[in-house]
């Protein structure tokens, strides 16, 4: 089987911003910086991570990091903490090829992709093209964790061939996402993305549903009828709840992968294919095997290139980037305002999720519904609430100035204030971070603060 795959990317955005840090002076740092202004890119270098202020951050796309001359525990360290600081950046080290194992340790940091010097043009330029493909793909699939980071950064590597993708992954965790997201990074805008939910179809039509049937094959049948496999032709196929395919399928679709090569119930004919699989379930296949409920040859097969999407409880990072995202979906018309208040961040970030993604998603559609006035509430969400810290309860409330709080069209605003005053000080006054846990940019940030002022209001943190 050929799993080749010959990528085709749009050119580069010209308007992208791209950071260097590190010894920009030295050969790699010249050629890189050389390189991506023959791609239109405007680069801004700086000899050190301490120089990347807050609006910097915000405005870039790409931070390219000189490995060379850093000392290792402090690379990682330094490196690491940019991560954290710009999650919304993909942060690209520069690697010499005798410290590739360098590399890995930094993408297991959360680095998306990794630059080995010295490099050509069309290295360089292909990267940038990933990059930007990434961002493209990335619609719907949030990844503000170490480790989510590190799942999008594996999925755009294997998504680089069309050998067959195994996904795995709790009920809930995004797994058809994650299969749009490396069929969008990979694919032409126009090649088809077929999904077929292997445990909704009865069995007797999975077999018509997944590899068609000629006319009069079976009783009903008055018409041809192509299948899945044939409809994902050039593109890709998921097989989504594949631990729920009947037996007797698995050793036809085995055929299929094998052959790559479909026929019609009923027909003569057979099919050439040229098809991406991908198989997601949330069931362990090798005990599926071991229990004689999966064929060990189909899950070989299928489980060339694994992922895995952890459960949400174990990226508790992604839980407040997640509520944003659907209320964007559910409220458009309240998406630029910070509906959350401190004690519902806490009660979201202190809830397990064991239906993780879809709970959290039908958490937050049901709070938008049910909420009392313009935020929503702990007990908008149905969840049980710890009880708080006691140094939260004793922190003092946001200090009006005299006649202040009169004017802040009663309890609204005030609830809003208080919650920005509060995520402030739990990042202990780092406007970045809180910026970043408020889902706002930091120049966001400064015009609400400015705003606070001239209603009165203290801001001490």
């Amino acid at each position: 089987m050929n799993y080749s795959c010959e990528r085709r990317f749009a050119p580069v955005s010209a308007s992208r911003k791209i950071l260097m840090v590190g010894n920009t002076v030295e050969a790699g740092g010249e050629l890189l910086r050389a390189g991506l202004h023959r791609e239109g890119c405007e680069v801004f270098a700086y000899s050190g991570f301490d120089e990347l202020d807050e609006g910097t951050l915000q405005e870039a796309k790409l931070i390219f990091v000189l490995i060379g001359g850093i000392a290792e525990q402090r690379l990682y360290s330094q490196v690491g903490a940019l991560v954290r600081r710009a999650s919304n950046i993909n942060v690209i080290p520069v690697v010499q090829y005798a410290d590739q194992e360098k590399a890995a340790a930094l993408l297991e940091l959360g680095c998306v992709d990794y630059l080995l010097s010295p490099f050509s043009e069309s290295q360089l330029s292909a990267l940038l093209r990933r990059q930007e493909h990434a961002d493209a793909a990335q619609e719907s699939f949030v990844s503000c964790s170490q480790g989510s980071r590190r799942l999008l950064a594996m999925a755009q590597r294997v998504s680089l061939t069309r050998a067959p993708i195994l996904i795995t992954g709790e009920t809930g965790t995004g797994k058809e996402l994650m299969a749009r997201y490396i069929h969008r990074f990979s694919a032409d805008a126009d090649a088809p993305f077929i999904a077929v939910n292997c445990a909704a179809i009865p069995e007797q039509m999975l077999e018509s549903i997944l590899f068609g049937h000629e006319k009069g094959a079976f009783t009903g049948a008055v018409a041809a009828q192509p299948g899945k496999f044939e409809q994902a032709n050039g593109g890709t196929l998921l097989l989504d709840e594949i631990g729920e395919l009947p037996l007797g399928l698995q050793a036809k679709l085995l055929r299929v992968l094998q052959e790559q090569r479909v026929e019609r119930l009923g027909g003569r004919k057979e099919i050439a294919l040229d098809v991406r699989i991908i198989a997601a379930t949330n069931r362990d296949l090798q005990r599926e095997v071991a229990e004689g409920r999966f064929r060990a040859d189909l899950m070989f097969r299928l489980d060339v290139l694994p992922l895995h999407i952890s459960p949400l409880r174990e990226r508790k990072e992604d839980v407040l980037p997640l509520v944003r995202r659907f209320i964007a979906k559910y409220a458009p018309q309240d998406a630029d305002e910070n509906l959350l208040t401190a004690e519902a961040c806490r009660a979201l970030l202190q809830h397990d999720w064991p239906g993780n993604a879809r709970e959290l998603e039908n958490t937050v559609q049901r709070a938008l519904v049910l909420r009392n006035g313009l935020f929503i509430q702990p007990q908008d969400l149905g969840l049980a609430v710890a009880p708080m810290a006691e140094q939260q309860q004793e922190k003092p409330p946001v200090p009006f100035a005299e006649g202040g709080k009169a004017a802040l069209r009663a309890s609204g605003k005030w609830a809003e204030y208080q919650h920005v005053i509060d995520t402030i000080r739990k990042f202990d006054g780092h406007k970045t971070k809180a910026a970043a846990s408020l889902g706002m940019t930091s120049r966001a940030l400064r015009y609400r603060l400015n705003a606070m002022r001239e209603q009165g209001i203290e801001l001490n943190f």
